[in-house]
């Protein structure tokens, strides 16, 4: 089995990285506001870590989770 040594990302540095927030106090507002779902199902934890594979929505866009060097 292969191990990635990355540790997972949270959703809050997830959709700022995606350029969805400006910053992390707009993450945390529409994260807890409920305006954020993975894998279809409203998030409000904004610490979630997410996996490869998992998908993230916010005002109307979608994003899938991969692994990149970028976090």
């Amino acid at each position: 089995m292969v191990s990635d040594d990355r540790p997972p990302i949270r959703l809050d540095q997830f959709l700022k990285i995606q350029a969805a927030v400006g910053t992390g106090g707009h993450a945390k507002v529409v994260i807890q506001g409920g305006e954020v779902t993975v894998n279809g199902v409203v998030e409000t934890r904004r610490r979630k870590q997410l996996s490869p594979g998992d998908i993230v929505a916010y005002a109307g866009e979608e994003w899938c989770v991969e692994v990149t060097d970028e976090y």
